[in-house]
């Protein structure tokens, strides 16, 4: 009798373990996300709609303005002119959070972009990308519960979020990477 009970007993926890983990597993499939599911503003107020551009890898770069690393402005320019017709994008997303670097308005911050660096890939409208008002977007980018593949942490501006054909966030790379670094462009071309 003490079998059949320690047997029983041992067969119901097999059973919760097995069933608490299904729901584990369950519960990652359903948080996963992709880029696809954001809308965002632009610069000059208009809808942008991240579904437009399945099937496109994809940068997502918090810019600003007064910042040490803004000249990566003309490298992500040029990258961006070798490969959007290759089916790669970058979206830069204005961001003040550090230091104060991106003071400016959203027009400000157009006039800026275009005036010194010429810049034609599409920049969205100033958002935060960290703290208690921190954006969907980044949310998304620096939580492993939404993208499934790792927590990040935005540490500055310019850090970059690599966007596979599938929306689905591949790699972070800190300020100090290069746009033009040979890792980036190699997943470009790949």
């Amino acid at each position: 009798m003490k079998k059949i009970i320690s047997i029983t007993c041992g067969l119901f926890l097999f059973i919760g373990i097995q069933s608490q983990a299904q729901t584990d597993k369950n519960k990652n499939k359903m948080e996963k996300q992709t880029i696809y599911q954001f809308k965002v503003e632009d610069l000059s107020g208009e809808t942008f709609d991240f579904a437009s551009l399945k099937g496109k890898k994809i940068m997502i770069v918090n810019t600003a303005s007064k910042c040490g690393f803004t000249p990566q402005y003309k490298d992500l320019e040029v990258l961006y002119k070798d490969y959007h017709d290759k089916g790669f994008v970058i979206i830069g997303f204005p961001a003040n959070n550090f230091g104060k670097q991106e003071p400016g308005s959203n027009e400000d911050i157009a006039s800026f972009c275009q005036l010194n660096y010429g810049v034609s890939f599409p920049m969205m409208s100033k958002i935060s990308v960290k703290g208690d008002d921190m954006n969907p977007i980044y949310q998304f980018l620096t939580q492993k519960a939404k993208n499934g593949v790792e927590d990040s942490e935005v540490k500055w501006n310019f850090q970059k979020y690599l966007i596979n054909e599938k929306g689905e966030l591949v790699k972070v790379y800190y300020s100090k990477t290069l746009p033009t670094d040979p890792e980036i462009v190699n997943w470009i071309k790949s």
